[in-house]
Order: C-alpha cells, then structure tokens, then sequence
C-alpha cells in the first residue's frame, strides 16, 4: 500500500429538504454577500432558484447571481463571475447544479481571493491558488462528484484546451444533497452520471498499488451498486433509494476514498479532456464511455492479475486460468454492454469527433510530446494514438 493522505473537509448535509437549510447553513459560515451560480433554466423551472433566494432573504444575507454555465464550463464565464465578486465584494460563493456548476464555483472563489493571479494559471498549472473565498453547493445530479473532490476542470474555448488541476482550496465547504432533487434528470444525463461515477473509481482500482485489500473492496461495492441503482433510476425516475444511493457514490467516488494507497492517474480521463475540450458539446460521461473499452483492450495485458480480479468481483466472471485473456476480454464486452443498454456511445465516431482531429487531442494530452500518461503500462504519444484511434471505430 502507498503512502496516503486522506483528508475530506467538505460537510454533507444529506437528505430530503436539506436545501431548505441553505440559508442558515451559509449564515454559520459567517458570509455576508453570496454569488449563487448556476447553469441553465432547469433550478429556476424547478423553483430550487426561488427558494434558496427566499432561503437567504430570511436569513438577511445578501447575494447576486450569475447563471449560464455550460455542461464542459467555461472560462469566459469564470472570469465574469470574478469580475462580479470584485465589484459587488462577495465573500461566499453557492453553487447550485452538477460538477459544471461546481467546477465553474470552484475556479471564481479562487480567482477572486487570488485577483492579482490569471486564474487560467492555475489550470495549466503555473501557479497553485493560496487562498479561496468560502464556497459551498445545492447538487442537483449526482455525476462528477466535484461537491466533495479537490479538483476543478475549466475549458478555455479560444484555445479548445480543457484543463484540470487539485489542490486544497478546490475542496467544498460544504454540500447540500437531497436526492429529490435529482428526480427530474433525463434518462442521457442520468447515464452519464452512471459512467462518471464508476470511472472516477474504476480508474483509481488500476493506478498503481497492491495490497490496498480494504480499498479495493470499498470500490468493487461502490462500482456494483452505481450499476445498480443506475439501473433502477433509469427504470424509474423517481425512486427515492436509487437516485440516494446514486448521489453518495457520486460523492465518495472522488473524493480520495475509493483510491486510498493507490497512486492517482485518471489517464482515461486526461484523454477524454480533449475530447470534450475540442468537441464543447460532447457531455464528460459519454466521452469517457467512448474511450473506456478501447484503452482497456490496450493495457490490460500489463497487469492480467489485477484485470482478472477486476473481472471476477465486479462483473462475475468465471476465471479461466488457462486462458485468462477471455475472462477479461469477456468483463469488457460486459461493461461495453451496459454502456449500449443505458445508451451511452462506445466508440468517438457517434459523438461526432473527425479522425483528422485524433492527431492533434494526442497533442494535447501528451501537451505536445512533453508528457506521458504513467500507469501499469505507461502511456506514450504512440500509444494514445492508437487508444483513440481503437476509440474511433
């Protein structure tokens, strides 16, 4: 087992209604003016907007508010949403939606304690934030887990590069989750909550490590039941158990737990960056669903023990010790499977990415030949390439 910290500061406030509490929640935190972030129109529909204005109006707290954040976040909009804390001296930020939301929360609280920093810096790793102001959200889909984790993943459309970074002052003061709040996400949406939340586990249970027996069992459990209680969102919308269990795994699937003594490298990740980070439109959860069967095809052989118990506790397979290169291959077509049964892609070319443009995302992932992708089997320019290029077809 490696050496590890595990620290998760974020406080859970979970359950029906606990949105109701938001106001006195940020009151405790000793905030004075609030800038609540969000996405769309679907929490001011949904009347989640209204009441946590009510919620802060009851508690004499000030706020102004900044909407329009995109599913890949962008950082245009950060740079507003620093401009207006700035200007209207904003000391607590809400995020009120998904990872986006968050993600997008998360980088203005640290550009605005940090102003005389590029918050962009921070994303290409020049510069790690100091400081950040108080932040705390309202999920509304259980999905990236960002509520809990110490990262944030920003997109600068001008150059179409999407950039992640960790760091301490990335982590939620608190979160607010009440599964009903997840009711009315779509079937699409619901799916991709499906991947992303087992992916940020699958991919930790194959960085680097052994002996982590505890770990690894807190992960088979937590891949198993999102399987699960996916399922059973998706069969019906509305069921209570499904969607709460869907929202913790969201939570403890990236927030340290299921990788602890492990070395953390998302490299499925890192690759599906620039996927969405060339192609804005392209949601987080199905790109890594289009990439996930390809790059296993390609480095399972480098760790045919790990595969085989991977295979075995989460998917049941028989092993076949003669020829264990069937039990594994045989627990990816099931995992490909279940991609095609809750309608996620399994391949770059339904998501509408052009083969002229594999060149130029292995560009970017390797951040033009400067970097590889450490792991099991480390991956060089070469063999992202060909990870995407086995993705295309």
């Amino acid at each position: 087992m490696e050496n590890f910290v595990y620290n998760t500061p974020s406080k859970v406030f979970f359950g029906k209604g606990e949105e109701n509490n938001v106001g006195k929640i940020i009151k405790s935190y000793g905030a004075k003016k609030v800038l609540v972030h969000y996405g769309g129109g679907s929490a001011e529909k949904s009347g989640l907007l209204e009441r946590i204005r009510k919620n802060l109006s009851a508690e004499n707290i000030a706020f102004v508010e900044l909407g329009g954040v995109k599913p890949n976040p962008e950082l245009s909009l950060v740079r507003r949403g620093i401009e207006l804390c700035l200007a209207e001296n904003v000391d607590f930020v809400l995020a009120v939606g998904g990872g986006s939301v968050l993600d997008s929360a998360k980088d203005i609280a640290n550009g605005a304690a940090c102003p005389d920093v590029d918050v962009w810096d921070f994303s290409l790793g020049k510069k790690v934030p100091e400081k950040s102001l108080k932040k705390g959200s309202v999920l509304t889909l259980a999905a990236a887990g960002s509520e809990m984790s110490d990262s944030c993943v920003i997109t600068n459309s001008d150059s179409m590069e999407k950039r992640g970074y960790s760091c301490s002052c990335n982590r939620m003061d608190f979160a607010i989750e009440n599964p009903e709040l997840t009711f009315s996400v779509s079937p699409y949406q619901t799916a991709c909550g499906i991947v992303d939340i087992c992916m940020h586990t699958m991919e930790r249970y194959f960085c680097i490590g052994s002996d982590t027996v505890l770990t690894d069992g807190i992960a088979e459990h937590l891949i198993k039941t999102t399987i699960k209680s996916g399922l059973e969102c998706l069969d019906n919308p509305c069921n209570y158990e499904a969607r709460a269990n869907m929202m913790w795994a969201s939570s403890l699937s990236h927030n340290g737990l299921t990788g602890c003594g492990r070395k953390f490298i998302l490299p499925v990740h890192q690759m599906e960056h620039e996927v969405s980070g060339f192609y804005p439109d392209v949601a987080h959860g199905a790109g890594l669903a289009a990439l996930w069967c390809s790059w296993a095809r390609y480095v399972y052989a480098s760790n045919i023990q790990r595969w085989l118990q991977y295979s075995s506790r989460v998917w049941n397979v028989d092993i076949d010790f003669e020829h264990p290169e069937k039990t594994i291959e045989k627990a990816i077509d099931l995992q490909e499977e279940l991609y095609r049964k809750i309608g996620m892609p399994v391949n770059l070319k339904s998501l509408g990415v052009k083969k002229d443009d594999l060149n130029k995302m292995t560009d970017g992932c390797t951040r033009n030949r400067s970097r590889n992708l450490p792991g099991y089997k480390t991956l060089e320019y070469g063999d992202i390439l060909a990870i995407y290029e086995a993705a295309f077809e």
